[in-house]
């Protein structure tokens, strides 16, 4: 038995949950594989823990407002319309939108950063989560079976402790919404092995290495239909060995997706159970601390066959249980030899033969000596607040202190916020600069199927050059853009608008559009009573913008509120109006 201390995180209802009839992606899987786990004796060697599920707050550390509220009150009846016709949030046919969704997400979610927090604590050397690793979901749309990033939020929970953390994904699919999400960091390096070609998603290129101060910290190692487990391990080990010396991780992240096993239903790798374990074998044995996490997997019981092996090998027992499985509920699922064993078949190794391995390596160890040639990057740490200092001592709940003042504060800033954004091309786009929080990040950071539209090219040549010197030119971003979306369980490609400015599709070709919803940065947490009492700001906000948009430059401001009327926070005689009890907006 191994001296590491294990956690291994388990909701009993996870396994409750379906996606539809027919589609591949099966949550049982987790059921499957805990009731192998369990018939093999591991538990009595493991801290096995029920996680705390996560909360709609701290899914909000990377997925947007608007999206997790979506997620919270979408049903299948309302899908529909709240989607808008499957252009926004659940794109496509791979993501439905089941029973329970949002509950599933949690329990996902919430065992990874369970399994983080573990970590971070000292609590535990490996910490377990099968129900996470749902690497395609982005920050503000599901994709590839994906709700929740959940190695996202497992990911920004240890950062508050670590100082680098290294995500590895040897999922079959390319990891790109853990990629996206830190391409411009040094302080979390992903390394993706998978399949590359006509493929979901259809990135993750060996040029895609990362922008600004994260260049070079995201490696991508593309492989070919057949790889068997000699040509993977004859990439994975020397790769992750220089990588391990080059970034010097403080703690490793280990995807395990099984849709690289031989046989799976949507995959075409020829790995069997033991080759895949490998990669647990080799990074355990770097003794850095680790979380293991799943991912796909849609052959279910070589899925659990694997994952339940996986995890004898975090517990370093993998060479004392028996090959014959033990009797347990889903025993008739694996005949006809109830073994512990993925075999592989006889998949030509596309790989070998036209010798393109080679080339992969000595690509991936290149771009990781250029990187070696920089000191390992830092951060000063320090501690970070948990929670406010009012709930820290014990105070009544913040809400109730508020006062005139306050709300009048809070106003004033929500209208500042607005006005700032009104202009919606800067310098920075035009210098063609990236930031991984930009909503519009999706479709510009990098090159593939998720290609922006040319129409934001243009961005720069559509600003108005004096009062009134041109007619107004509508913004790029109010324009109906297409962009490239794979599916997973097709293959094919398909346009859909872009709307990421997080407004309604069916915005209208002429006539006024439609301003951009966003974050609601200024709640009140007390049902919304603050925010729905004073909104009358918003509409005064919204027709200024407008008229500041498409009439003058950002530096007449001044001359547009001298022109249009007085925007103020009291009435007439700059009192407040106590009969109106709201604050009251002229222009």
């Amino acid at each position: 038995m191994s001296k590491r201390k294990v956690s291994y995180f388990y909701d009993s209802d996870v396994g409750a949950y379906t996606y539809g009839l027919g589609h591949p992606m099966k949550p049982q899987r987790m059921r499957v594989t805990h009731e192998l786990v369990t018939a093999y004796g591991m538990l009595d060697k493991m801290h096995v823990i029920r996680p705390k599920r996560c909360s709609p707050k701290d899914m909000t550390w990377f997925h947007t407002d608007e999206y997790v509220h979506f997620l919270q009150t979408v049903t299948p009846e309302t899908a529909e319309k709240m989607t808008y016709h499957g252009t926004r949030f659940l794109v496509g046919e791979d993501n439905p939108a089941f029973e329970g969704v949002f509950e599933f997400c949690s329990i996902s979610a919430g065992g990874s950063i369970s399994a983080a927090e573990r970590i971070a604590c000292g609590a535990a050397d490996i910490s377990i989560n099968w129900a996470g690793g749902l690497h395609h979901a982005k920050k503000r749309e599901a994709s590839g079976f994906c709700y929740i990033n959940d190695i996202n939020l497992g990911i920004l929970e240890l950062l508050r402790t670590y100082a680098r953390v290294l995500y590895i994904d040897i999922d079959i699919h390319h990891g790109d919404g853990v990629e996206e999400a830190f391409y411009t960091t040094d302080r979390v390096m992903t390394v993706s092995f998978h399949k590359f070609g006509e493929y979901f998603p259809g990135t993750g290129t060996q040029e895609d290495r990362g922008r600004g101060k994260g260049k070079g910290y995201s490696l991508n190692v593309p492989l070919k239909d057949g790889t068997t487990d000699e040509a993977f391990q004859s990439v994975f080990e020397p790769v992750m060995t220089k990588t391990i010396d080059v970034f010097r991780p403080s703690v490793i992240i280990l995807q395990c997706g099984a849709d690289s096993l031989a046989g799976d239903k949507l995959g075409s790798f020829n790995l069997t159970m033991h080759g895949h374990a490998r990669c647990v074998q080799f990074i355990k044995q770097q003794n850095i601390p680790l979380i293991l996490l799943g991912g796909g997997g849609y052959t279910v019981k070589n899925v659990a066959r694997t994952w339940t092996y996986e995890t004898a090998c975090a517990l370093g027992i993998e060479k004392d249980i028996d090959s014959n499985l033990p009797w347990n509920d889903y025993f008739e699922w694996f005949g006809p030899r109830y073994r512990l064993e993925v075999p592989e078949n006889n998949m030509e190794d596309l790989n070998v033969k036209d010798g393109s391995l080679d080339i992969v390596r000595s690509t991936a160890l290149e771009q990781l000596q250029d990187l070696a040639s920089r000191c390992a990057p830092s951060v000063q740490m320090q501690d970070v607040p948990r929670e406010s200092l009012s709930k820290h001592l014990g105070l009544k709940d913040e809400q109730e202190g508020r006062d005139d003042i306050d709300r009048t504060l809070a106003q004033h800033a929500r209208y500042v916020y607005n006005l700032q954004d009104s202009d919606t091309t800067t310098d920075e786009s035009e210098n063609e600069s990236w930031d991984s929080d930009d909503s519009n990040a999706s479709t510009n950071w990098r090159r593939g199927p998720y290609r922006a539209s040319s129409v934001g090219a243009s961005a720069s040549s559509s600003r108005v050059n004096g009062r009134g010197s041109q007619p107004p030119t509508p913004n790029p971003r109010y324009t109906h853009a297409e962009k490239k979306r794979m599916s997973l369980l097709t293959g094919q490609y398909f346009d859909v608008p872009s709307h990421e400015g997080g407004f309604a599709p069916d915005l209208p070709s002429t006539g006024p559009l439609r301003t951009a919803s966003r974050r609601r940065f200024f709640q009140s947490g007390d049902g919304g009573v603050w925010d729905d009492d004073y909104n009358v700001v918003d509409a005064a906000v919204d027709r200024a913008r407008d008229a500041y948009r498409y009439q003058v430059r950002p530096q007449d401001l001044a001359g547009l509120l001298d022109r249009t009327g007085r925007i103020g926070l009291y009435g007439e005689d700059g009192d407040e109006d106590e009969e109106e009890g709201d604050m009251s907006v002229e222009l």
